[in-house]
């Protein structure tokens, strides 16, 4: 049910496009996928505001259902210009363009995300443990049941574990089904083996099928220690050379070949395909959050750098949390950056606490720290 948004028409600071809800979708909830914008905007839909963005470089999902009517439809993206948010995004020329925009159905109650924990065995340190959580989101307004059927198969496509379950959410509840799996270490992902698990789903709601999924999954342990990246276990000496987000999957394969394991991104919005095509080639990528504030000088006095300041802190940790889910369940990512070039602060202090309360394990980097606490060091 997923229809990419193609014609769109710029007039001064708002684009806008027509879409078109079915029949079919109808008792199902209506989806707006924005990809990336050129600023941070305003979301309409059919002359009614209905979202704000601050942070456009982020993928970002919208229930538009209750905005939207069978038949012809008006998306407006209504860009913030000149932004306010400019202070921290010192990368940026003028010249963005709208990311992919697409529009889907999806049953009312269905799999919301997929999450992936890998651990090595201590008792069996050649073999580790994966769990996986299916989280289940239902929008009814009141109780719903739904059925979970699972699989997982290994590299060479033999079921791992296979199961199924029962889930009854309230009124907009949301609950996960958990499975584990033990994985040989020759089967984990790794730069030199770039290896995928398969995870199949499919949910049934009154004898009916509603939804199948399929994920690839890359199962690696992260982790440092002494400044040395390790992954399932094992010390990895990285070769990082610095890559645009936009790269297209000819220059990331060409950085593969050329001996280079590792890309740290630059700033901005990253491509749809980036972070896939770097789990197909076993290239490493450190993901690099939204935030530049060279141009405000490196001053912590109140009017310098925004990093110091605490009017920014949400808008730094609403970045930066952005960045981690959109690249959390891919095993490229073995690290992230909180910043590029912007001084040091109480924003920058409560970004590297966010993400490390999100995920203990991968490096948070920031190379502009200068000493200070707020970075893990890797080589």
């Amino acid at each position: 049910y997923a229809t990419p948004v193609t014609e769109w028409t710029e007039e001064g600071n708002r684009l806008s496009a027509d879409i078109i809800s079915t029949f079919a979708w109808t008792n199902r909830q209506v989806m707006l996928h924005i990809e990336s914008a050129p600023a941070d905007y305003e979301l309409w839909i059919n002359g009614r505001r209905t979202a704000v963005n601050r942070d456009e470089n982020s993928p970002a999902d919208y229930n538009i259902t209750k905005r939207v009517k069978e038949g012809r439809n008006r998306v407006e993206i209504v860009l913030n210009r000149p932004s306010d948010l400019a202070p921290i995004e010192g990368w940026k020329t003028g010249n963005e363009k709208l990311g992919k925009v697409w529009v889907a159905s999806s049953p009312t109650m269905g799999v919301r995300d997929v999450l992936v924990s890998t651990s090595m065995g201590e008792e069996s340190p050649s073999t580790a443990t994966a769990e996986v959580g299916i989280i289940v989101k239902s929008y009814a307004l009141n109780p719903r049941t739904v059925r979970i059927f699972y699989e997982l198969d290994d590299p060479a496509g033999r079921t791992v574990v296979r199961g199924q379950s029962d889930l009854t959410l309230s009124m907009r509840g949301e609950d996960t089904v958990r499975l584990i799996a033990s994985v040989p270490d020759t089967l984990l992902w790794r730069s030199d083996k770039p290896q995928h698990h398969t995870l199949r789903i499919r949910t049934q709601r009154e004898g009916r099928y509603s939804e199948y999924h399929q994920y690839p999954l890359g199962l690696r342990t992260i982790g440092h220690a002494k400044g040395k990246l390790l992954v399932n276990g094992r010390e990895e000496a990285l070769q990082i050379v610095p890559c645009t987000p936009d790269a297209t999957p000819e220059h990331l394969a060409e950085i593969r070949q050329s001996g280079a394991n590792t890309i740290r991104l630059n700033a901005g919005a990253v491509a749809s395909h980036l972070y896939a095509v770097c789990d197909t080639l076993g290239l490493y990528v450190i993901a690099q959050a939204p935030i530049d504030s060279h141009k405000a000088g490196s001053s912590r006095a109140v009017g310098g750098n925004p990093s110091n300041d605490p009017a920014w802190v949400p808008f730094y940790l609403e970045r930066v949390e952005n960045s981690y889910h959109a690249a959390k369940r891919h095993p490229s990512v073995v690290g992230f950056s909180i910043a590029t070039s912007s001084a040091n602060g109480i924003a920058l202090y409560e970004s590297f606490l966010r993400m490390k309360a999100l995920e203990a394990n991968r490096p948070v980097i920031y190379p502009s720290a200068e000493g200070e606490w707020n970075t893990d060091r890797i080589e």
